[in-house]
């Protein structure tokens, strides 16, 4: 099973990034052949301060490193140290039909956002497919949010194969049947993970860099203590029960362990406890849960020749996986 999925160098990463993605990447590592990549090519669509790309890029890859990606199991890399994902993406461009773009929900949401709708966000969705289809994915970790776009890839993939692979059968991808050749292009699955697809912000909204709502999970103690300190809340009464459906019950949900969350619970329901005691106990658990990937992050940050190293020696290993998969698409449209 080939394991594909990637996160944004649009900034610093936070604890969104890792309940809805990052800790199940972590865990996949120990399944299957696993890529990770630092989208850096997508963050251009919203990054363009000098110089703040390659060190969001750098400050990601550090990241998955403090947090548990293990690179002699897991190949993480630049998605723009792989240029057969480019061509790909263009080859890609010349089949998807424009109405397939117009109604992808992220670029609307974006748009309505106040983000520039330029070429590179409302073509963002071929680049995503072009990400996992070079590779032959068969698994890919998705929020919510992305599975639109993976749909999209699972439609171009076949509209690629129906194209320009003769004797292909849509409903016999693999070519089990006699008569029917495999796809060129595999089609591949989400793995969605329900309880942690969306998480929850300062405010109450999705957590997201671009809403200015997150806590971060590399910021300073202060900087950490005063976001959590700041989670909106009402004005529910010591004495009386906290309604559930609130930013701050959720994190505790997200972040306890099960028997802790319990007994959390219990005083949520019951009353007695005002909202100050469970914002310092969230911070506690904070700690407790990022401390060791904090300190491995600083000890990670003392050499950065090495984050590089490891960085292209993913990338030799991605594009090995990506370069007989391009032979044969540039072979099926008469490239080669």
């Amino acid at each position: 099973m080939r394991i594909l999925s990637g996160v944004q160098a649009s900034g610093r990463l936070h604890i969104g990034n890792y309940y809805g993605a990052i800790r199940q990447f972590i865990e996949l590592q120990h399944e299957g052949e696993s890529l990770y990549f630092i989208a850096n090519l997508h963050a251009m669509t919203t990054v363009r301060a000098r110089g703040a790309l390659e060190e969001h890029t750098f400050e990601a890859a550090v990241a998955f490193l403090a947090l548990g990606l293990d690179p002699n199991k897991a190949i993480l890399f630049r998605q723009s140290d792989v240029p057969e994902i480019l061509e790909l993406y263009w080859i890609l461009g010349t089949l998807v039909p424009l109405s397939h773009l117009e109604r992808a929900h992220s670029y609307k949401d974006k748009i309505a956002r106040g983000i520039s709708p330029d070429f590179g966000l409302f073509a963002y969705p071929v680049l995503m497919a072009a990400d996992i289809l070079t590779f032959g994915a068969d698994v890919v970790p998705v929020g919510k949010d992305q599975l639109q776009h993976l749909e999209f890839a699972r439609d171009w993939a076949t509209r690629f194969n129906v194209t320009f692979v003769p004797d292909y059968n849509p409903q016999d991808p693999s070519g089990r049947e006699s008569g029917n050749v495999p796809a060129v292009l595999k089609l591949p699955v989400a793995r969605v993970q329900e309880r942690t697809a969306i998480v929850p912000g300062l405010d109450g909204q999705k957590m997201s860099k671009s809403a200015g709502n997150t806590i971060d999970l590399f910021a300073d103690d202060a900087e950490i203590k005063r976001r959590i300190m700041s989670i909106k809340t009402d004005s529910t009464p010591i004495e009386a029960p906290k309604p559930l459906d609130t930013p701050l019950y959720k994190l505790l949900h997200l972040v306890a362990s099960p028997d802790d969350f319990t007994q959390i619970d219990a005083s949520w329901r019951s009353g007695g406890r005002g909202y100050g005691e469970y914002k310092k106990q969230l911070l506690e658990l904070f700690h407790a849960t990022f401390g060791d990937a904090r300190r491995r992050r600083t000890e990670l940050l003392a050499d950065r020749g090495q984050i590089e190293r490891i960085l292209r020696a993913g990338a030799e290993r991605a594009r090995a996986i990506a370069a007989p998969i391009m032979q044969e698409v540039r072979k099926a449209v008469g490239l080669c």
